[in-house]
């Protein structure tokens, strides 16, 4: 189904992608980052320079101002992956959709100007850090808290699964800043690597996103200067989390309808060159039929996720719409790579294989940025308007 969301200056900008793609991502890169298990800073430079990463940091501050219109990062979302890599249009996400956003939208002037301009040449790398070892998504249930002392906090405790935590230069961190499990108990700091007391900690192994670095994080007494409290006011963080959720689960549902449509894309390829039984397999009556369930869904997919890039732009995504998109995506997503892995057959379950690395990657969708099960709660709630 021929979508329409794009203009003339998102095709444009999609050449600018592919050719980014053709001179820094080729496969000896990719499987360099695979073995490294991060993305080269040199490749995120390239990136702040050729305009791939800074679309939503303010023009004043050097960037394309493009945060709500998100169609920019998704046609840099459906190259990158479409392209196999993953892993880069993760380190992309981080960046763009979790990192930036906090600073722009809760940001103060001093902190925009401190921070932004190098974020968005690269120069700077972000990371968002909520989720403690004991906590998982229950964000009210986090004990890393920093206690108030002249001129700034104390900052103890530890965090866990912190994509970009090993490579991150600044991380905005979700902390306890008050009594009790309240909204306003908790607050967004910003720790900076090389502060005394921050220990990046070790790069978890991961079932994918191999060249997409995952850490554990640990603050021991790390002093945070008061101007690194986002927004400059104690106990807006949770707040200042729920005004930015639903940019996040909107990226992951770009993320997935792109992943699967690069999925059909490799399976009807593979179906169509390999034989078997004298024939392409993609002459079988059994594989025609999954062809036309996976095409299909990718088309309602991509209805749907464009839809929810509108209201985006248009500023009216709500949070139990995002979570919709997030979990019903996600899972979408999971069906269509799991029947591509099956019809490219015992070379699905092969890394070499694209299909295989994008279901591998996959599977990390239905969990993070909150996982598929509280995604149903948030939408339940809002259906049934019980809590």
């Amino acid at each position: 189904m021929q979508r329409d969301i794009y203009e003339e200056d998102h095709e444009a900008f999609r050449e600018v992608v592919k050719e980014f793609l053709r001179r820094y991502a080729t496969p000896e890169k990719a499987q360099q980052w695979d073995a490294d298990g991060e993305i080269d800073r040199a490749t995120m430079l390239a990136a702040g320079e050729q305009g791939i990463i800074g679309l939503s940091v303010p023009e004043e501050f050097g960037g394309a101002g493009m945060l709500q219109d998100y169609r920019f990062r998704a046609v840099v979302n459906e190259e990158v992956i479409g392209s196999g890599n993953g892993s880069l249009a993760g380190a992309f996400g981080i960046q763009d959709d979790l990192a930036v956003p906090y600073l722009v939208h809760m940001g103060t002037q001093a902190q925009k100007e401190k921070w932004l301009p190098r974020m968005a040449t690269g120069e700077i790398l972000g990371a968002l850090a909520m989720t403690d070892p004991g906590a998982g998504s229950d964000l009210r249930g986090v004990t890393t808290n920093a206690k108030k002392v002249e001129g700034g906090y104390i900052l103890n405790g530890a965090k866990t699964f912190i994509s970009s935590g090993k490579t991150a230069d600044i991380v905005v961190t979700f902390v306890k800043t008050g009594e009790g499990n309240r909204p306003d108990a908790f607050s967004l700091l910003i720790v900076e690597s090389g502060m005394e007391g921050f220990d990046h900690g070790k790069k978890l192994s991961k079932m994918g996103f191999h060249g997409w670095d995952t850490a554990e994080l640990s603050f021991t007494d790390v002093f945070i200067p008061e101007e690194n409290l986002i927004g400059g006011k104690e106990g807006m963080g949770f707040i200042q989390l729920m005004m930015n959720l639903p940019l996040e689960r909107l990226s992951i549902g770009v993320a997935a309808a792109a992943a699967s449509e690069a999925g059909l894309k490799w399976t009807l390829e593979y179906t169509s060159n390999r034989e078997a039984f004298g024939q392409p397999v993609a002459d079988f009556q059994n594989t025609r039929f999954k062809l036309a369930d996976m095409a299909t869904t990718v088309d309602v997919l991509w209805a749907y996720v464009d839809r929810a890039m509108d209201l985006y732009r248009q500023g009216k995504l709500s949070a139990d719409e995002a979570a919709k998109v997030k979990f019903w995506s996600t899972e979408r997503e999971w069906e269509i790579l799991d029947q591509g892995v099956q019809l490219h057959g015992g070379y699905g379950y092969i890394t070499e294989y694209p299909i295989a690395r994008a279901f591998l990657d996959a599977r990390v969708h239905r969990i993070y940025g909150g996982t598929n099960e509280v995604m149903r709660e948030i939408v339940a709630r809002a259906v049934t308007g019980r809590k």
